[in-house]
């Protein structure tokens, strides 16, 4: 398999799981806004660039965190590379260089999901109910990931298309609970309803609560978000997954083999990490230190994949 064909289903994967976090993560941030502590906050719109890691880019364009200029950067921005559309188009155009190579249903679902996403204004979303615009995206990303679970053969595509979704995963997840609980620490807000939007955003409260019942704490949500081993969209599982994933790639050159062993290692070990948490490691005063750590080892481990696999140095996530 060649090197950019991997590298570009490696990317599809990300690109397709970053455009349906960053969906969620917009979503978290409309239920925490309905929170009496946040409804008239100054920077509310300011948080949700800084959860991106955004600020220097917007502030290029833009002098005022307001509603529509935010939700027009981060969802329609074509100079902007990691806006909802800017996603969407590079995944697409990863697509297109592997038509030939992959089931043709994943070209017609990124490439309808692209057109229709290109007639968007950012208007159109506040008139039409953002809620109601960013769950069509959850929807239609998880339409394309279905498509692919079904039709993909499980060969060497397959496992760098995922491995690319199951880091693009595990970093998100990071990125909107380092978001929530820097809102919690710096609004001093009482944590439960900010909480409960963080579960409902990835579609987790019905499975936190067949663990934890009424048990809706700070340090139980960032236990079950974090550490579980069974709910799809928690970091310990996404690194399960990914490890999985590098140890299914078969490799065509004896001169991979190190780098490849080295990128199983470390998600191995962020796996194992996590596996020996203990419940107090999770506590609001800890978690924070934690969730950097992680940051750290997402990027690491891509930096680690580019260069067994591609040969180049992977571009910032």
């Amino acid at each position: 398999m060649l090197n950019r064909n991997a590298e570009a289903l490696f990317w599809v994967g990300r690109y397709a799981e970053r455009a349906e976090n960053h969906a969620r993560l917009i979503d978290v941030h409309y239920h925490i806004q309905q929170d009496a502590d946040f409804k008239h906050e100054e920077h509310k719109w300011a948080r949700l660039i800084d959860a991106l890691g955004a600020r220097d880019a917007y502030e290029q364009q833009f002098e005022a965190f307001t509603e529509k200029d935010v939700l027009s950067f981060i969802t329609l921005d074509r100079g902007y590379a990691n806006s909802l559309f800017s996603c969407v188009s590079q995944a697409r155009n990863n697509l297109r260089t592997l038509r030939e190579k992959l089931p043709s249903e994943m070209w017609d679902m990124m490439n309808s999901f692209y057109l229709w996403l290109g007639e968007k204004q950012v208007d159109d979303i506040l008139r039409e109910s953002p809620h109601g615009f960013y769950r069509q995206i959850k929807e239609r990303m998880s339409m394309f990931q279905g498509v692919e679970h079904s039709v993909m053969v499980r060969h060497n595509e397959w496992h760098f298309i995922e491995g690319g979704r199951f880091l693009e995963r595990a970093e998100n997840t990071v990125r909107i609970l380092q978001s929530v609980s820097r809102t919690l620490i710096e609004a001093q807000a009482t944590p439960y309803p900010n909480m409960l939007a963080v579960l409902k955003s990835v579609s987790g409260y019905q499975a936190f609560r067949r663990f934890y019942a009424d048990g809706m704490s700070v340090e139980h949500i960032m236990e079950f978000m974090i550490g579980s081993e069974s709910f799809p969209r928690s970091v310990h599982f996404s690194f399960r997954a990914l490890e999985e994933h590098l140890r299914g790639i078969e490799l065509q050159s004896t001169e991979y083999h190190l780098p490849h062993e080295k990128a199983i290692r470390q998600a191995g070990k962020v796996k194992a990490e996590l596996a020996c948490m203990e419940r107090e490691d999770f506590s609001p005063a800890q978690v924070g230190s934690m969730l950097e750590h992680l940051n750290a080892s997402c990027q690491r481990l891509g930096r680690t994949m580019a260069a067994a696999f591609f040969q180049i140095e992977e571009v910032s996530a």
